[in-house]
């Protein structure tokens, strides 16, 4: 199993320096999110789910505009997917429910809607946009949806242009102690 840190790595290195429609490569963003997580004082778990949660970006070859030109990469799920046979549930789900989360709180919260970056309103477009109440009342019943909404709310705090933070390393070997034996 510790092979497949080495395959995350690889993606890291191979398509990490891709833009995504924010100010910062995805690579940096996802650091960052990992970074925030663990400033807030998230647990290992917590902070894999934030360092892979655009694990999915890493695998596919979309353009940056792809959300203007109303393609949805689905990458939330092909990055849980990817990982479900390697990481605990509750780790693949809140990477899985990551968007959903955003769609959550964007129903909840005018205010959170308007806080978003372009890059994420453009997204949400495809998304699904903000979610109504029924959906939001599903969402609520998934295993892993707090944990999910986390991983939002942190995500939203790893956006910026210069941020010092822990290397692609130091986040690996907190997720390799969470790999399934």
């Amino acid at each position: 199993m510790s092979d497949f840190i080495g395959h995350i790595r690889r993606q890291f290195q191979r398509n990490g320096h891709r833009a995504y429609g924010e100010v910062i490569e995805v690579r940096e963003h996802m650091l960052q999110t990992a970074y925030q997580a663990g400033r807030k004082g998230a647990d290992r778990e917590l902070i894999t789910a934030c360092l892979l949660h655009d694990y999915g970006h890493l695998l596919v070859d979309l353009p940056e505009d792809a959300a203007r030109r109303g393609v949805d990469g689905r990458h939330e799920q092909i990055g849980a997917d990817a990982l479900a046979a390697h990481f605990p549930a509750r780790i693949v789900e809140a990477v899985r429910l990551h968007v959903d989360a955003k769609r959550y709180l964007c129903g909840r919260s005018p205010e959170y809607l308007r806080r978003l970056s372009d890059a994420s309103k453009d997204t949400l477009a495809v998304q699904g946009e903000p979610m109504n109440k029924a959906e939001m009342a599903a969402f609520e019943s998934r295993p892993w949806y707090k944990d999910a909404l986390q991983v939002r709310i942190y995500d939203d705090l790893g956006k910026q242009p210069q941020l010092e933070h822990p290397d692609l390393d130091h986040y690996l070997e907190i997720a390799r102690g969470c790999l399934l034996a």
